[in-house]
């Protein structure tokens, strides 16, 4: 029989699994971060060819790893039911999935000169852009088959070896970066093309290393890390089963997010440098909320594995409750401070101009950015991904999208006017995801 716990003992586990989660993500960002202020200090327009070459990067990357969270919520609710050499199956099966689909977005990168003029960027905007492009496509199987391996550790609630792997990561990053940007240890001044290569290097690193340490788990033979996959395939159908929905729902977000930056590129270099500063800030403070959202599909997906009902909605709301919190601190943050956060990245008092007002607006951004993400990562968790993908293609595709185009570039409002229809998106998004999930708590603790 399983007895209901406490909302503190719910706050306490989800914390506990989301630290890790938070750090190893925000690791990931920060190698974006550096990059994005290497490339600010490198001069003339090289944060508008690193800003411009994320757009299409992104969105890759999001439908890539969206599409792996089915080896996420398959290897937590597998471990949650004690088939524990299904979590290494299902991790060898991601990597096949993840390693195919990085090779076919590598090709698609290398030709970055041609993506970025169908995309509607003038000629300077795209040879430099494509370039950095080019640098992210020897990276992309790299942070790919990283991430596979990642959502096995996190699956089975052992985040910890991909944080230590992801802060490691960084040191070699950073040195490697600043060494490529600017010219160092007989190495080219590559500007941001040799920040982003940095990047890329280190991403296979972290994969190896990350890989080595599942290769040599102590329990390596219990959690199936090396068990025949023969008669086991249709794991691979369910992985896909779980993955595409996801992979909708998050390139309909990340399609906002980068249609802005796009966006922001035909209204010149400035705004796209100071949107992409910006947005460069919110990205990394959502991987703390993405922390949240990870702990939330583990701990939902463990929930369905032992058929505990009322801990499907208590793992839930108690990471609602706590990115709320958080995100409300790390706004009111970014808004007392946002003219020292665009003068860290770049000394262009242009940029700093522009970037200041469009981060008050971020800040309000990350608190519905943060409850809808995290609301995602429940109902993923649960494996009700259908219908949160038709939330996200309304509230993405049907107001963020069209209401930033209004209001940043129809009404000449620019970055701030592409900030602000991406708030819109995401209030309708949080809004709609918690009716959502309210319903599913609801039908669970009934059904039990």
């Amino acid at each position: 029989m399983n007895h209901p716990v406490s909302l503190g003992h719910h706050l306490h586990r989800t914390v506990t699994l989301a630290l890790p989660v938070m750090l190893a993500r925000a690791g990931l960002v920060a190698m974006l971060t550096v990059d994005t202020i290497l490339a600010g200090r490198a001069g003339g327009s090289e944060l508008a060819f690193v800003g411009i070459s994320m757009g299409p990067q992104l969105i890759m990357l999001a439908i890539g790893i969206g599409l792996l969270v089915g080896s996420l919520v398959l290897t937590a609710q597998a471990h949650g039911a004690g088939r524990f050499a299904d979590c290494g199956r299902v991790w060898r099966l991601g990597l096949r999935l993840a390693g195919g689909l990085a090779l076919i977005y590598a090709l698609v990168q290398w030709q970055g000169f041609t993506l970025l003029r169908l995309l509607g960027e003038d000629d300077e905007i795209a040879r430099g852009g494509g370039r950095v492009l080019q640098m992210w496509a020897l990276g992309t199987p790299g942070i790919m088959l990283y991430m596979a391996t990642t959502s096995f550790f996190e699956g089975i609630s052992r985040p910890y070896a991909a944080m230590l792997v992801s802060l490691g990561g960084n040191l070699i990053n950073l040195a490697l970066a600043w060494a490529l940007t600017f010219g160092a240890a007989g190495l080219p001044a590559m500007g941001g093309a040799g920040a982003v290569l940095a990047t890329s290097i280190t991403l296979w690193l972290m994969f190896l290393a990350l890989a080595g340490c599942a290769l040599l788990l102590p329990d390596a033979e219990r959690l199936g890390i090396r068990a025949s996959l023969a008669g086991h395939y249709y794991l691979l159908g369910k992985l896909l089963l779980l993955g595409l929905p996801v992979a909708l729902s998050v390139g309909f977000e990340t399609i906002a997010f980068s249609g802005a930056t796009i966006m922001a590129g035909w209204l010149g270099k400035t705004p796209l440098a100071a949107y992409q500063l910006s947005n460069n800030v919110i990205s990394f403070f959502y991987m703390l909320s993405f922390g949240l959202a990870t702990a939330a599909a583990v701990r939902v997906g463990n929930a369905i594995g032992r058929g505990d009902q009322k801990d499907i909605s208590r793992s839930g709301w108690a990471a609602v409750y706590l990115v709320i919190g958080l995100m409300l601190l790390v706004g009111l943050g970014i808004s007392l401070l946002r003219n020292l956060i665009a003068a860290a990245y770049t000394p262009d008092p242009a940029v700093i101009a522009v970037a200041s007002p469009v981060l008050a607006v971020l800040a309000v951004l990350v608190v519905f950015d943060g409850v809808q993400g995290v609301l995602m990562g429940a109902l993923r968790g649960a494996g009700d991904v259908v219908l949160p993908t038709a939330i996200y293609a309304i509230a993405f595709g049907g107001c963020a999208i069209p209401l930033s185009y209004y209001l940043g570039y129809h009404r000449a409002h620019g970055a701030i006017g592409l900030a602000l229809g991406l708030v819109a998106g995401l209030a309708a998004a949080a809004t709609l995801l918690g009716l959502r999930f309210t319903w599913i708590s609801r039908r669970a603790v009934l059904a039990r």
